[in-house]
């Protein structure tokens, strides 16, 4: 199996790049900067490509089975790099979880990614598959829905550079909301969950809408009249907070003198809980819950763990959702040795 990895030297390239290497998988390491990749490559093919160039990644890409994406902000740099694996028949999948970049993904490229035979799957990063996942887990339970709420919890989440710019470009962006079965802006629109209480705890906790991924897939695969997205407010930090009160002009400047990411003592350290809590139409609920510890290294492992899977032949052609394009049960099993913890109760009214 022979693996393209596109922004290879950032920081989740290159724990994707390492954990695709750990499981010796033939990788490809591209980017714009060679001796960026020569010192992450450890033996991998290097392939310089920048990220503007369709044909040049095209010819990168030639020959892989997969494309793992990790170059962002992807609604900058995104688009090309997906042409480009089509181009070249290999499947896709990256560590996305921009919405608007998202949706462009499924409404441009479905029909190419089918008349190529190759499956397009993007967000199959921490904060995507195992929600989209853990989403469908729960919503089969008790559908259709009325609501379908996705909470998340991080403690201890140093984030990279690459996801504070992936960030702000959502808020820049603007954020999408489901509701009443189609999708609309959430622009003036009020969270309906301020509050709630995670797993292991005894008092709701504040929370704030949170613009994730899932609003643009799980409703292509769970019947839900409104889904909603929220986080813990503590993830808003000082720090962050603070740079989305400069002007956004500054940001950039701003956000390079931080680190690149946290230190290799600090990411083991932080976890995530993810909560999917659905209601049917009829009143039944459904709860289910994902919880791990390491965001980055998850990250890693699930998306080098989704390329396995499709260059196995597990998906059919097309741009799906994690959800769509493998079990999520069998898929979420399969990461119980990474400590990788899920469940789903349904029950009661």
């Amino acid at each position: 199996m022979k693996v393209a990895v596109y922004g290879a030297s950032g920081y989740t390239g290159r724990l994707v790049t390492a954990e695709a290497l750990r499981r010796g998988l033939d990788v490809v390491v591209s980017g714009r900067n060679a001796s960026r990749l020569r010192e992450v490559a450890g033996g991998a093919e290097v392939v310089v490509a920048d990220a503007d160039d369709v044909p040049a990644l095209a010819d990168a890409f030639d020959g892989c089975d997969v494309v793992i994406g990790c170059a962002g902000p992807f609604s900058q740099v995104g688009d090309p790099v997906v042409r480009a694996a089509i181009t070249a028949g290999a499947h896709y999948v990256d560590t996305s979880a921009e919405q608007l970049f998202l949706r462009h993904v499924f409404d441009t490229y479905a029909g190419q990614a089918e008349e190529a035979g190759v499956c397009v799957v993007p967000a199959v990063g921490f904060d995507i598959l195992p929600g989209d996942m853990i989403a469908h887990l729960a919503g089969a339970e008790v559908e259709p829905l009325d609501e379908l709420t996705i909470a998340y919890q991080t403690n201890d989440f140093d984030m990279t550079r690459g996801t504070i710019r992936s960030s702000l470009q959502v808020l820049l962006d603007g954020d999408l909301a489901y509701e009443e079965g189609r999708w609309r802006s959430a622009e003036g629109l009020a969270v309906k969950r301020t509050s709630f209480t995670f797993p292991g705890q005894s008092e709701e906790r504040p929370t704030t809408r949170w613009p994730g991924a899932e609003i643009v897939t799980v409703p292509r695969h769970v019947r839900a009249r409104r889904v909603e997205i929220i986080t813990d407010a503590a993830v808003f930090g000082p720090e962050l907070v603070s740079l989305m009160q400069a002007p956004a002009d500054q940001w950039d400047a701003i956000i390079g003198r931080l680190p690149e990411g946290p230190s290799a003592e600090r990411r083991p350290v932080s976890e995530f809980t993810i909560v999917a809590e659905a209601v049917g139409a009829d009143g039944r609920r459904a709860t289910g819950v994902v919880h791990a510890h390491d965001i980055y290294g998850s990250a890693a492992v699930f998306t080098v763990e989704a390329a396995r899977r499709l260059a196995a032949g597990e998906a059919k052609a097309g741009v799906l959702s994690p959800a769509q394009a493998f079990d999520p049960a069998a898929f979420l099993d399969g990461l119980a040795s990474y400590g990788v913890e899920w469940s789903v109760v349904a029950g009661g009214k």
